[in-house]
């Protein structure tokens, strides 16, 4: 496919390059269109993408919120019975203050 034209003299390596370049980066167009059509697909469908709640229920918000404000267990403690990490359990006590 490479003639000898191509490899010898620089102005033939710039060309080589330029058609090398810009196919590479219709294939990453293509790619970028096929997803985005792809999420919009599965939006229409009703899925929606990352990791699901940790906490599914509202009970389950509210008990993390009620054992947060109670103060009478620790930060593990609270943890452990919600099966969530510290961050998560952080993140919903955060939803529920008004912001200043």
């Amino acid at each position: 496919m490479r003639s000898q034209f191509l490899g010898k003299f620089f102005l033939g390596r710039l060309c080589w390059r330029m058609i090398v370049g810009s196919k590479a980066e219709f294939e990453r167009d293509l790619i970028r269109e096929r997803t985005n059509a792809g999420l919009v697909a599965a939006r229409a469908r009703g899925r929606i993408g990352g990791q699901p709640k940790k906490l599914k229920t509202n009970g389950k918000v509210a008990l993390a919120r009620r054992m947060f404000a109670d103060q009478s267990h620790s930060i593990p403690e609270m943890c452990a019975a919600l099966g969530i990490s510290r961050a998560t359990l952080y993140r919903y006590v955060k939803e529920t203050k008004s912001p200043e």
